[in-house]
């Protein structure tokens, strides 16, 4: 009752319509749910099956059948379930008392031995592939479900952000005409974190072209706001309508390095690493190392990080996306490939960031006169498909780094000091250039250990400054 009475309030017909679309994705979500469950032993049936085949393929031509499969049929179907009962629970040597039974109850003992033992093996593959199908339906249910919840929750965001505001709009009408500009639609939204984005359908006057900077500039001075073209938007508005986004500007920028050598100093590195705006003012830093080393290792983190990238890049929260990916991951595939995820992700509106682990190794954060750790114990993605992750956010001052480094950099030192030290080269430096405190602190992890690389090493240095 109370979730029709909460969907009375949205008059929204796209809202209405969204909420159809997740109603569905659930109903779908729960009838996978329903199907077949996990099997775990084999049922009486599926027993009595294995013996028919037993006894079609060893008794059928034997002297002995009539009397076996008569009146002592009940001690062949015991025989045969004694030796299921122990291959399930010892593998297939059984054991001596077992066999020399076996023999004095069956002339064909051998054969019989060794068509029950084909005929389990045969059964328990099936029940492996069923059990395996289950499993990716309630991976695709999970699925469903996410992407339900982040419809409604994406849908009611949107409806709650577009406001109505018929003095700006005549202002921004009146104000573009004035610089060339005519001016069709617009629509005024203002995000969760109460930021200004302005949508406006306009074209440039004939022969006159608006560069978008000028445009959003225009935009700043009716708001009162300090705005800017939107992420990948257009340079340039000519004769034919378009849609511009204009965002307001953020307070922060951040600066960014990366210093990686391969296993035995290969030029091929398992590590792979990823760096990129995202909407709403987010910028997302992310690194990834594969199992192993080399072109395998490289190969695998090279697709995690690519599907992170599109997932937060076309809005998905980076819990949901992560935990999308996993399942993908888990499902998709019969052998365990496991890669770690390390991801970064700033506000530069707030100037907060959120660290999330998968596998990944401590996260440090530089500041004036400190250095902090973040560290988790959350296993990586692909290797069991409930997994459970959790955000540590941290508010960042002008001037702060986040250094994040994979296994390797720690694994090279002595175990027991891996952080402290770390941490030392860390608080020692004190260049400025985020790329060049990502090489000096892989170069003095080198200078440590004296060594050539026993696993691919990579540091990642970013650096938040207030504007």
């Amino acid at each position: 009752m109370a979730e029709v009475k909460e969907r009375e309030t949205f008059i929204n017909p796209y809202v209405i319509q969204m909420d159809k679309f997740a109603d569905s994705l659930v109903h779908l979500s729960k009838t996978f749910l329903t199907l077949e469950e996990y099997k775990g032993t084999f049922s009486k049936d599926e027993v009595e099956e294995m013996f028919l085949k037993v006894k079609g393929k060893v008794c059928e031509n034997c002297e002995k059948k009539e009397k076996c499969l008569g009146e002592n049929r009940l001690h062949a179907y015991q025989m045969l379930y004694e030796i299921l009962c122990t291959v399930e629970e010892y593998g297939a040597e059984l054991n001596v008392e077992l066999k020399r039974s076996l023999q004095k109850r069956c002339i064909r003992a051998p054969r019989f031995l060794r068509e029950t033992l084909e005929t389990y093996e045969n059964a328990k593959k099936i029940m492996m592939w069923s059990n395996k199908i289950v499993q990716n339906r309630e991976g695709y249910a999970e699925q469903l479900n996410r992407f339900a919840e982040m419809l409604q929750h994406t849908t009611r965001e949107l409806d709650a952000g577009i406001f109505e505001d018929e003095h700006l709009e005549k202002r921004l009408k009146t104000q573009l005409k004035r610089d060339g500009a005519k001016m069709l639609s617009s629509v005024f939204y203002m995000t969760s974190q109460g930021k200004y984005e302005i949508h406006l359908t306009l074209k440039a006057m004939k022969g006159r072209v608006i560069a978008t900077k000028e445009l959003a500039s225009l935009v700043g001075n009716c708001t009162g706001r300090t705005m800017a073209p939107q992420m990948g938007e257009r340079p340039i508005i000519g004769e034919e309508y378009c849609t511009v986004a204009c965002v307001e500007s953020a307070k922060f920028h951040t600066l960014q390095g990366v210093a990686k050598i391969g296993k035995g100093c290969e030029k091929i590195s398992g590590d792979t690493f990823l760096m990129t705006d995202l909407p709403g003012g987010k910028k997302g830093i992310a690194l990834s190392d594969g199992m192993g080393s080399g072109e395998k290792a490289f190969q695998e983190s090279k697709m995690v990080v690519e599907m992170l990238e599109e997932l937060l890049e076309a809005g998905f929260p980076i819990i949901t996306a992560i935990q999308m990916m996993n399942t993908a991951l888990v499902i998709g595939r019969e052998e365990v490939r496991f890669s770690t995820i390390d991801v970064s992700l700033f506000d530069l509106y707030s100037g907060t960031c959120e660290f999330v682990k998968a596998g990944a190794s401590t996260t440090f954060i530089k500041r004036k006169d400190s250095v902090e750790t973040i560290t988790s114990t959350t296993l990586p993605v692909g290797v069991i498909q409930d997994l459970e992750l959790e955000t540590v956010a941290r508010k960042m001052q002008s001037g702060d780094y986040v250094i994040m480094v994979t296994d390797g950099v720690l694994d090279a030192l002595p175990v027991g000091e891996q952080e402290s030290l770390l941490c030392d080269f860390i608080k020692e430096t004190d260049i400025v250039n985020p790329k060049e405190m990502a090489h000096r602190i892989l170069e003095k992890v080198l200078e440590w250990t004296e060594e050539v690389p026993v696993d691919d090493m990579t540091v990642m240095v970013v650096g938040i400054w207030g504007l």
